[in-house]
């Protein structure tokens, strides 16, 4: 646990600064200082306490986020599955490495106790973190909804709101979510966020926003794992495009 205190602290911005996200794990976080035995003090130049623009979010803000908005889904249906658990294990130890994994699954086992704020928390999120950021977010929230290999009602309620006060359309949260469907020409549309009926200008047009609304370059700041876990949208939004094209013949 001794490196939990210097990479949390030490990775900040803005996390522990807003009163919600801080409200949540600040308890859960002074517990597990006392456990290492080290004050809790900040280190590095991520750590300031002042208010950080859309695009400079830290791997620690990213965690702590992530972590709360993990909890809130896993809650939506008042259990937690073996399916939910797995992938949340996964997703962590390939983003954030197995030490560190192993004590935001610490950390997410208190906060899964605690009651959330959870428009606060977006909202708090949604001022501190890009639009590539956010859309990153939700494509993990969608894929831990989607676990057990069906999405529940309460969970797709939760997602909507946390979609909402992030500031994903309906449009970017459907196309997310077709990411993960079976593939077929109807799911490409979605994917690509145009109308079957679009004319391949139109369709065209389409995939080269999506393409670079989710290009990996958009969150290489936050690492490489994270950006190689943004590359697996990129590639939905390729195929899409492949799947549209070949059934129109566009060249």
């Amino acid at each position: 646990m001794a490196g939990y205190n210097k990479w949390i602290f030490g990775s900040l911005g803005f996390a522990l600064t807003g009163t919600p996200i801080g409200a949540v794990v600040g308890f859960a976080l002074g517990a597990l200082m006392d456990k290492t035995k080290e004050p809790a003090k900040r280190v590095g130049p991520g750590a300031h306490t002042g208010r950080q623009q859309p695009g400079h979010a830290t791997t620690g803000d990213l965690a702590l986020s992530l972590v709360v908005l993990t909890a809130a889904v896993m809650k939506a249906d008042g259990r937690s599955t073996h399916g939910e658990l797995g992938h949340v294990r996964r997703f962590f130890a390939q983003q954030f490495g197995p030490q560190h994994s192993a004590e935001l699954l610490r950390l997410l086992r208190d906060v899964l106790k605690r009651e959330i704020p959870l428009r606060d928390v977006c909202l708090q999120i949604r001022s501190h973190l890009s639009h590539a950021e956010r859309l990153q977010v939700m494509h993990y929230l969608i894929g831990l909804a989607r676990a057990d290999g069906a999405m529940q009602l309460a969970e797709q309620r939760v997602l909507e709101r946390i979609a909402t006060d992030l500031g994903i359309s309906s449009k970017d949260l459907a196309s997310l979510d077709a990411m993960f469907g079976k593939p077929s020409v109807e799911g490409a549309y979605t994917v690509l966020e145009v109308d079957p009926k679009a004319s391949d200008d139109e369709v065209k047009k389409a995939y080269r926003r999506m393409a670079m609304k989710h290009h990996p370059d958009r969150v290489a700041h936050l690492g490489e794992e994270v950006q190689k876990s943004a590359a697996e949208k990129f590639r939905k939004v390729q195929q899409a495009w492949e799947r549209v094209s070949a059934q129109r013949g566009i060249n």
